[in-house]
């Protein structure tokens, strides 16, 4: 197991670099920059006094230099103009939107995006579990039909519409102030017992919103998959040894039927990073899904180079989780390719 980490580890590390590359060209597409959209636009209303530092601005942050050139400045394997070293060195990069250093602009939001992602994770699975099982053992029951339409609902229902449905609902109900991850008096606070009590109360509609069509998906996944195992000869074969239901179910179908519902781990935080986005702007959350939305519209690369980055070390990281649970809970899968014995 430690060597199959350690491996998994060091094959991450090309991965990523491959994952730059492509971030880097598919943000590069677009003709043009920040830069030079800002001096298209002055020279359009006739101001020109402006002109001379923002390309002073493009010569310091090597947007003169050719493509490949700037990747390798961006990454931090080639040295940059004026000590403008690269992400290797723990320069994130200069936001041209703010006018101040990425990791000023996006780091008060990244341990709250990884807070959200979590919850809504967790909350996607403590819920789509139990449905997903209860729906697969009692098939066309009662309780099956209305999980399926209320499954329906939720894939149907848009996130943002929903989001401020839930807003209302609970700002009348519970006082919650509406929007933000905290109450307004805790924004500018060190962070205490009752500034995170207020991040908890105020997780639970963002929480919601983001993962109810996550949910829905995983329940039906989790039902036909469960429902495939139980029609299985090894299963009635099982029944006819006198096992009771409840351990054969959980000692054989269920084991099987939850290979893709793990293996959904990392697939599962690129989707929620990505459709938050108008979520997120809706409800007014500090995460990088605005932030991301704002830096694509102005071509502010570096800003927007980081962000994708940073969601895919995130997936980089649910695939390993999920590929060491599916290897601890599945044993036909064998570590490092190696055949069963």
């Amino acid at each position: 197991m430690i060597y199959y980490i350690v491996r998994r580890i060091l094959t991450m590390i090309p991965t990523l670099f491959v994952i730059s590359f492509l971030i880097f060209f598919i943000i590069e597409l677009p003709a043009g920059d920040y830069i030079s959209n800002q001096v298209a636009a002055l020279k359009s209303s006739g101001e020109t006094a402006s002109i001379a530092k923002l390309e002073f601005m493009r010569k310091e942050f090597a947007l003169d230099r050719p493509f490949f050139e700037r990747y390798l400045i961006w990454v931090g394997l080639w040295h940059g103009p004026h000590g403008f070293d690269g992400l290797l060195q723990g320069n994130w990069g200069w936001s041209f939107e703010f006018a101040k250093p990425v990791e000023d602009v996006i780091g008060p939001t990244l341990p709250l995006t990884v807070i959200l992602n979590f919850a809504t994770i967790l909350f996607v699975y403590v819920v789509s579990f139990p449905i997903g099982i209860y729906s697969a053992t009692r098939q066309y029951s009662w309780g099956d039909y209305g999980f399926t339409f209320l499954g329906y609902i939720g894939l149907a229902t848009p996130n943002f519409l929903l989001g401020l449905i839930m807003l209302y609902l609970f700002n009348r109900w519970f006082g919650l102030s509406v929007g933000g991850l905290m109450a307004p008096e805790y924004l500018d606070q060190p962070w205490s017992v009752a500034k995170g009590l207020s991040v908890l109360a105020h997780l639970i509609v963002p929480t919601i919103v983001i993962g109810t069509s996550g949910t829905a998906g995983m329940i039906r996944r989790l039902r036909a998959n469960l429902l495939d195992e139980l029609h299985k000869q090894y299963v009635t074969t099982g029944r006819a040894k006198g096992l009771k239901e409840r351990r054969l179910l959980v000692k054989y179908p269920l084991r099987m039927a939850l290979n893709p519902f793990i293996a959904d781990i990392g697939n599962l935080i690129p989707s929620l990073v990505s459709g938050s986005v108008i979520v997120s702007v809706v409800l007014n959350l500090p995460t990088v899904g605005p932030v991301l939305l704002t830096a694509l519209q102005s071509q502010d690369q570096y800003l927007a180079g980081f962000v994708l980055l940073f969601v895919a070390v995130l997936t980089l990281f649910g695939m390993l989780v999920s590929d060491l649970l599916l290897a601890v809970l599945d044993p036909r899968i064998r570590l490092g390719g190696r055949a069963a014995s």
